[in-house]
């Protein structure tokens, strides 16, 4: 197996050899601190390859469960985005912070959203994830998930209370790249909570306007009830 660090104990968090890492720390404890060519720790590693285990042990160690890697991705990213539902548990359980952002202005709810990771985005808003944070661009995690058409995922962040009119840099609402996109329930979904289809984007369009087949028709019979 190529090897992904140039710490060898990043190799084995990320190998999933536990005695490894420990005998590794055992013998130099500033080892579970150290970070690698990408900034990396053991704990982000462990993260990435969802060895839960060596999480564990590297937190009960007291390693910094907020430190940020050279994109400024912390574990809590890195175990969002990967699916790894009960690393993110013992993450948050140690201090995690819920909306810490990265080099792209992405907080961990963010890739939860775009990669449908359901019971993640649960754990992370039931602990205080903000279901409004922006990128970069602009964007929620509700444009995430409507853009992809994660129903689940569109339905829980407006349980929330995510806000539906939210315009990201190109002005585009959540409705816009649902209707882009033919994402036929989650548009619906998204109208029946209070989707505006009037708000024009950059280009001067509507979301009706961006709707393809029978879905804009569709959407103004909702709104005209």
């Amino acid at each position: 197996m190529g090897s992904v660090s140039d710490v060898e104990v990043c190799n084995h968090a990320f190998e999933g050899h536990l005695d490894k890492v420990r005998q590794c720390i055992l013998t130099d404890k500033t080892l579970a601190s150290k970070t690698d060519q990408g900034n990396r720790t053991a704990l982000h590693w462990a993260c990435s390859a969802g060895h839960t285990d060596i999480a564990q042990f590297l937190l009960d160690l007291g390693v910094e469960v907020n430190v940020k890697d050279d994109v400024s991705w912390t574990p809590l990213h890195i175990a969002a985005s990967a699916g790894r539902e009960d690393i993110v548990k013992a993450l948050i359980s140690k201090g995690a912070q819920l909306n810490s952002v990265n080099e792209n202005g992405c907080t961990p709810l963010h890739y939860a959203s775009s990669k449908g990771r359901y019971e993640i985005a649960q754990v992370l808003l039931e602990n205080g994830a903000d279901p409004n944070a922006t990128d970069k661009l602009s964007a929620t995690p509700l444009h995430r998930a409507s853009s992809k058409g994660n129903y689940r995922l569109v339905q829980l962040l407006l349980q929330q209370s995510a806000s539906t009119n939210i315009q990201d840099r190109e002005g585009n609402t959540p409705l816009h790249l649902a209707c882009d996109e033919e994402r036929v329930e989650a548009a619906k979904l998204l109208v029946e909570h209070g989707a505006s289809i009037y708000i024009e984007n950059k280009e001067e369009k509507t979301p009706v306007q961006l709707a393809k087949g029978g879905l804009g028709t569709l959407l103004r019979r909702i709104v005209e009830g």
